[in-house]
């Protein structure tokens, strides 16, 4: 192990309590995916942190959703091939306001708790120190921190800067959870939603029911035929979640509207999968009835190249010199890794700390993991290649 190696993981090591207070920090501001405010002020925070440390902070600004904030060391660099270190979070969460105060950040047991705790403003906290130990001690390592702000209502303004960054990248860290068996993620499935809206015709049920198209009739037929594309030995999943329709019980319904949400594991499926929901959404059962609809929320899949294989060999072997034995998952659930690795660039996914229960009130952290899964990433950072 050379000097500078010892130093980076020795600082690390010794900073779990400041670890565990910006994250406090973090964690007790409510920042949802639509309060562009919170996602800010987050932002803003870890801002701060990095103007501490000489690291300046630049922002691409977002209208409606949290800046995407960019920060690194001076050896950053674009336009020159692969060169960039980038080590990714996202600041939004899934609660809403009040959620803080309702049950701000405390630890019991070795645990955190509080919302977005590990989904993942752990992650946040674990990236921003592991920057910081470079800038101290290995400022000429190309290292880049992204903050997004919304992830979790699939990074349709953050797509492009996600893009961009993993064009200049050789190596992605980013910092979703580890799941709660301590592995990294090294696969996940792709997604999108199709919205869609069915215009029937009211007619009283018992007076005139011969004249009226139901909209609810033509929604069920739909629901059943998109289920039907569900295949899952094939990593293929179609769920509509949102289904409303109607006025009242006596009456046609002229209205009714759906919302599916679809996973897929590879580009063929997504293909395959957009053409058969076209043509279902396309054609009525019910006469009388007609649909439009469109595809939103699109997450791209982390798949298995071999460029991803080696950089989790790196992960792994890094965690292994540190006493830590860790392995790679697949997961169904889908994250911003997905974005960078279609950019081209090897990636690794979950290298922040180990939690679960995401999304729920019983969000957790195991609270040592923060400095460990620091270190293990600036471990693996410096077993790159070049």
């Amino acid at each position: 192990m050379s000097a500078r190696h010892a130093e980076i993981l020795q600082w690390i090591s010794s900073r779990q309590n400041d670890m565990v207070c910006l994250l406090s920090t973090l964690v007790n501001v409510d920042s949802g995916s639509y309060d562009k405010e919170g996602v800010d002020a987050v932002g803003a925070h870890l801002s701060r942190f990095f103007a501490k440390h000489d690291l300046q902070t630049a922002v691409r600004p977002v209208e409606h959703f949290g800046d995407t904030l960019l920060v690194g060391t001076a050896a950053v660099r674009r336009g020159a091939g692969r060169h960039n270190i980038l080590l990714m979070g996202h600041r939004d969460t899934v609660f809403g306001k009040g959620e803080a105060a309702r049950r701000p950040f405390h630890i019991e047991n070795g645990r955190a708790y509080g919302p977005g705790v590990a989904d993942m403003k752990a992650g946040l906290v674990m990236n921003a120190f592991v920057l910081v130990a470079f800038q101290k001690f290995a400022p000429d390592v190309p290292l880049l921190v992204m903050l997004t702000g919304d992830e979790e209502i699939g990074s349709q303004a953050s797509l492009a800067h996600i893009e961009e960054e993993a064009r200049f990248a050789r190596a992605v860290f980013n910092a979703e959870p580890a799941r709660p068996t301590g592995n990294f993620v090294s696969g996940r499935k792709g997604g999108f939603t199709y919205r869609f809206e069915i215009s029937g015709k009211a007619a009283h049920a018992g007076v005139n029911f011969t004249e009226g198209a139901s909209a609810i009739g033509e929604l069920a037929h739909k629901i059943t035929a998109l289920h039907a594309l569900t295949d899952v030995q094939q990593g293929i999943t179609l769920n509509v979640g949102l289904a409303s329709g109607g006025s009242s019980s006596n009456t046609v319904a002229a209205k009714a509207a759906g919302e599916v949400d679809v996973r897929f594991v590879d580009g063929r499926q997504r293909d395959r999968l957009i053409a058969d929901i076209e043509a279902i959404l396309e054609c009525s059962t019910v006469p009388g009835t007609t649909t439009v609809f469109g595809r939103q929320s699109e997450s791209l899949p982390l798949a298995p190249t071999p460029e991803n294989a080696a950089l989790s060999d790196i992960y792994r072997q890094a965690a292994a010199s540190l006493g830590v034995e860790v392995s790679g998952e697949f997961t169904g659930g889908c994250a911003d890794s997905g974005i960078a690795s279609s950019a081209g660039a090897p990636t690794v996914c979950a290298t922040g700390p180990v939690g679960g229960k995401a999304h729920t009130e019983d969000e957790y952290i195991l609270v040592e993991t923060l400095s460990q899964r620091a270190a293990i990433v600036a471990a693996s950072i410096l077993r790159l290649p070049g």
